[in-house]
């Protein structure tokens, strides 16, 4: 059995060992056909690094022959440059030795002239001294002929100049003046002209009338009443005098507050037309009239605000503003005057380059004051100020209100606009009225200023007193002093008058000589 088991393992170790000597020769023939793969591969690349090796050899000589070739011509043309180089530094080097040349020459030639200057300054030098010596002589023959020293010769040429140049001076500066005056005076006709063509207004401006119709002469004794209690309580209520004359179905309402006397028209013409007149109606009716007259003055003042399209308008302005449509001055409505000024210095300011809406403000304000004069102490314009102030007005605004009579200094461009545009609403021709009495007085007082002066032979007062002619005596006054004398006239009349627009006084001397042939 051993035996057995031992001949099996002997048989499958032989099959064993068969085995791996195939598996042996196998692997050995699989290691040949690498090695031979292997060596086939290594003698194609070895021949593709031959072939690498000799392309890389080929592009660099072909690199090196370009190389070489720049190289040479890069070298060719640094050979040209300094070939060229070398002939512009030969070219320099001729000029500077020409140059060179020059110079010496030139210092050879200054050389020469400094000497020339040498002998030219001795000879000036020694002619300095000689003229010196002749002016010592001549000043000492002049003083001796003149019996006046050098000092006191030159003082006495120094003052016959500074007069001679004081006298051009003045008339040089009056020459300056006139034509600054004549400028100025050409500029602003234009402006004002401008301004007056581009408005248009009423010739007589609207006014209120205390006067009240009556439908019958029976209607007086009811407003009287019974013991003339009717109109008592009348003047009671309204504070107005109601006066009742002889002037059939007319009463005429006198008073110093024209507020007051509206009320008192519209409540007299109400109490007419209803019919119904005792105190205890009066009294309603003059309430009633009251708050609408409170109402109409709101609405007054409203359209003036909007028709001028101002902003920021303080209410109390507004009321005053509608105040003075029952206001007149010279029979000329307030408020009528206060809207022509406004657009006048509206327009004067354009023309100027000012600023429009400063100026309408201050023109439309500037009588402000006339609505509550009758209850506040001081002038109007001073009045109007102070309540522009404590509205908030502009300050511009505010002087220009107070100075719109020249009460007080000017304080900018705008206070003569407002001067002006007022003179120019107030002289037109049917705004203000003015009675014969006063007119007489106006040209009675202008030759009377006229006259007062020395030397004055006679004065006419002319075209309705915008004009005074006054005849000197050509032996008492020389033109100068005519001048003058203008100019102290004008003052005169400025202080002691007051006159819409303007007067021209006009100063005339003549001399006449007269002789008789027989």
């Amino acid at each position: 059995m051993v035996n057995i088991i031992l001949i099996a393992l002997g048989i499958f170790g032989i099959v064993i060992a068969v085995f791996m000597l195939i598996y042996a020769k196998k692997k050995l023939g699989q290691a040949n056909n690498f090695l031979s793969e292997s060596q086939v591969r290594w003698k194609d690349i070895k021949r593709e690094i031959e072939n690498e090796k000799k392309e890389a050899f080929l592009k660099v000589k072909d690199e090196l022959h370009k190389k070489r070739q720049e190289f040479e011509l890069d070298i060719k043309r640094e050979r040209v440059e300094l070939d060229r180089l070398q002939s512009k530094l030969n070219g320099k080097y001729e000029t500077l030795e020409k140059k060179e040349e020059n110079l010496d020459e030139l210092k050879r030639e200054l050389q020469q002239k400094e000497r020339t200057l040498i002998r030219i300054e001795d000879t000036l030098r020694s002619d300095e001294v000689r003229l010196k010596k002749m002016h010592e002589d001549l000043i000492l023959k002049l003083e001796r002929l003149s019996n006046m020293t050098q000092e006191e010769a030159k003082k006495a040429i120094l003052e016959s100049l500074e007069a001679e140049v004081r006298l051009a001076n003045q008339k040089l500066i009056q020459k300056i003046e006139d034509e600054a005056k004549d400028i100025a005076k050409n500029k602003a006709r234009d402006i004002v002209v401008s301004s007056m063509q581009r408005h248009v207004a009423d010739l007589v401006s609207p006014h209120s009338s205390g006067v009240v119709h009556l439908p019958s002469d029976e209607m007086k004794g009811r407003i009287i009443g019974k013991e003339g209690r009717n109109v008592k309580s009348l003047e009671m209520a309204t504070g107005m005098e109601f006066v009742i004359g002889d002037t059939p179905e007319v009463i005429t309402i006198s008073g110093f507050n024209p507020i007051r006397r509206e009320v008192a028209r519209r409540a007299l013409e109400k109490l007419i037309a209803d019919g119904r007149i005792n105190p205890t109606r009066i009294e309603e009716t003059v309430e009633q009239c009251e708050k609408e007259l409170d109402e109409i003055i709101e609405d007054y003042g409203k359209q003036a605000i909007l028709e001028f399209n101002l902003q920021g308008v303080h209410p109390e302005l507004v009321t005053l503003l509608g105040k003075l449509h029952f206001r007149t001055s010279y029979s000329q409505n307030v408020l009528v005057h206060s809207k022509e000024v406004a657009m006048f210095c509206r327009m004067i300011a354009q023309e100027l380059g000012l600023n429009p809406e400063l100026a309408l403000r201050a023109g439309l304000f500037h009588d402000i004051g006339k609505a509550i004069s009758a209850d506040v102490e001081g002038t109007h314009a001073k009045i109007g100020a102070d309540v522009a102030r404590r509205c908030g007005e502009n300050p511009i605004v505010v002087n220009a209100i107070a100075a719109h009579h020249e009460d007080g200094a000017f304080a900018s461009v705008y206070d003569p606009i407002v001067v002006i545009a007022d003179t120019i609403s107030a002289s037109r021709p049917g705004a203000r009225r003015e009675t014969l009495s006063a007119y007489l007085k106006r040209l009675e007082n202008l030759e009377e200023i006229a006259n007062s002066f020395e030397g004055v032979k006679k004065a006419y007062a002319m075209q309705a007193g915008r004009e005074i002619r006054v005849i000197v005596e050509e032996n008492k006054l020389d033109d100068d002093k005519s001048r003058h004398l203008a100019n102290e006239i004008v003052k005169k009349i400025e202080e002691k008058m007051s006159f819409p627009g303007q007067i021209k006084v006009n100063v005339i001397r003549e001399k006449r000589v007269i002789e008789y042939a027989k």
